[in-house]
């Protein structure tokens, strides 16, 4: 029984739950950047090129025998999926260094220390 009471403390610590979370989320962002890339991007921006190459889909690029297409599409979602982290990342930092920078007021002192200060006070007169 007590190896199973450590796993289940093992699962449920904020990190393995912070992780699993991540990684659920990450998969659904690989969908959309697969999106983004197969249905905006390629559409747009590299549509001249594959009419030249009387292509419909980016995977199918080849030279010779080898298919570089799909690793050229794994390519451009890779450079997005890091810019947009890379953005993700700047703007915490920003809103950290906000946060960081606002003052905070000072504490106010205990009623201990102000019966203190004013002893300290009247023996200085």
């Amino acid at each position: 029984m007590g190896m199973i009471k450590e796993f289940k403390e093992f699962v449920m610590q904020g990190n393995a739950v912070d992780l699993a979370i991540g990684v659920v989320i990450g998969a659904a962002f690989g969908k959309i950047v697969s999106s983004l890339i197969d249905d905006v991007i390629t559409p747009l921006l590299l549509k001249p090129a594959l009419d030249e190459a009387n292509l419909s889909n980016i995977a199918d690029l080849k030279w010779g025998a080898v298919k570089y297409g799909s690793f050229l599409s794994n390519i451009i979602s890779f450079v997005i999926v890091a810019f947009v982290l890379f953005l993700i990342i700047k703007g915490m930092n920003a809103a950290k260094k906000k946060e960081t920078e606002t003052p905070t007021a000072p504490a106010e002192p205990s009623t201990q220390e102000k019966l203190l200060m004013e002893i300290r006070d009247s023996l200085k007169k």
